[in-house]
């Protein structure tokens, strides 16, 4: 339970800087009511020592009462924001919030009255002590919390800035990778290979090569800045790039497309068919006895895609930073992740898909 509350109050206001405010607030009080009690003849000070003295006194019991105040503060502010934002219910929160500090003024200043009338017996009628401490530790803290809230304010505004900037690093960084992973040195050293040899044969095709490779390329460099991207743009990236891995593995490698009209407009992060693509045809065997088929279908607002496992004997074992990387992405337009399973001696990649006109799509 205290653990909770201290960790509560430290995510409102660090707390050190919370330590430093209650002993700032307290000595701030104590030499506004010790010179104003002087001056005002209500309890006049003897020497430089009697003010030492009264200084001391005072802070020590005013560290432990202002704490009894702000943490209480602290929590009905954290109530409020949580149940009466300021931006949507003003009159509300005024209603509460008001009475309580006065409320939980007055009830600290009895008490802290009364023990300091134990520690030593004030001169003064008791009942007009009650009254001016009442008064006093209700102005303090109409103040104080005013202070605090700002406080808060400004600690919630900082945090939320900080943590826009760390989530601008974020997609800067996951843009970078995934620049950088889709011009992949092999798929480019194998699609120039693949070239070179057409240009020798077939002059038409070598230029439907270069077409359909300016067209990948063209998407990524489109593509990249963006956190989404239509599921029809999507497939006419995917197309061109499957259209280069069979000029490559020919007949023996295919696939089949299973979609409505009506999906084509859902978004997915850009390049996530080509993760998934070029991750089937990796770590499977694509040859004329063990041609590879990857099927591409749909579910419950759901790509799904599938192949047969044929692993590769001397595969390496994936890194799956490509994966990871795609979650990553699918973080920033969507509270769903994309799922890999192995079913039925298939593997299967469901990528979720996100409705444009949603809560869950992204406007950046």
């Amino acid at each position: 339970m205290a653990i909770n509350l201290i960790r509560r109050l430290n995510r409102l206001i660090p707390a050190g800087r919370l330590i430093r405010f209650i002993i700032g607030i307290s000595v701030t009080v104590q030499l506004i009511v010790i010179v104003y009690n002087n001056l005002s003849g209500f309890y006049p000070l003897d020497n430089f020592n009697h003010f030492l003295l009264r200084l001391l006194r005072g802070v020590l019991l005013t560290v432990p009462a202002a704490t009894l105040i702000i943490v209480p503060d602290l929590l009905l502010i954290d109530w409020l924001n949580r149940e009466l934002p300021w931006n949507r219910k003003v009159m509300e929160r005024v209603l509460i919030q008001f009475p309580a500090s006065l409320a939980l003024a007055v009830a600290v200043s009895v008490l802290m009255t009364l023990t300091a009338n134990t520690i030593s017996a004030y001169t003064e009628p008791l009942k007009l002590v009650f009254l001016y401490n009442a008064l006093v530790f209700a102005v303090v803290n109409i103040i104080v919390a005013g202070v605090l809230e700002a406080w808060v304010s400004y600690n919630r505004g900082a945090e939320a800035a900080k943590k826009a900037e760390m989530l601008e690093r974020e997609l800067t960084q996951i843009r970078f990778e995934m620049l950088r992973s889709q011009i992949n040195p092999h798929f480019m050293f194998n699609s120039l290979n693949v070239l070179s040899g057409l240009i020798e044969k077939d002059v038409a095709r070598a230029q439907e090569f270069i077409d359909e490779f300016s067209r990948i390329y063209r998407y990524v460099l489109e593509t990249v800045e963006q956190p989404a991207t239509t599921l029809g743009r999507e497939l006419e990236f995917a197309r061109s790039y499957f259209y280069l891995q069979q000029m490559r593995y020919g007949e023996n490698l295919s696939w089949t497309i299973n979609l409505t009209a009506g999906m084509l407009g859902l978004l997915l992060p850009p390049l996530s068919l080509q993760v998934v693509l070029e991750n089937a045809i990796k770590h499977n065997i694509v040859n004329q006895s063990k041609p590879l088929h990857i099927d591409i279908g749909s579910g419950d607002m759901v790509l799904v895609v599938s192949n047969r496992l044929q692993p590769k004997i001397s595969a390496t074992a994936s890194t799956g930073v490509g994966l990871k990387n795609l979650t990553r992405r699918y973080s920033l337009i969507s509270n769903r992740i994309p799922r890999f399973t192995v079913e039925n001696d298939h593997y299967i990649a469901r990528l979720p898909l996100v409705n444009p006109e949603s809560d869950e799509s992204t406007d950046n």
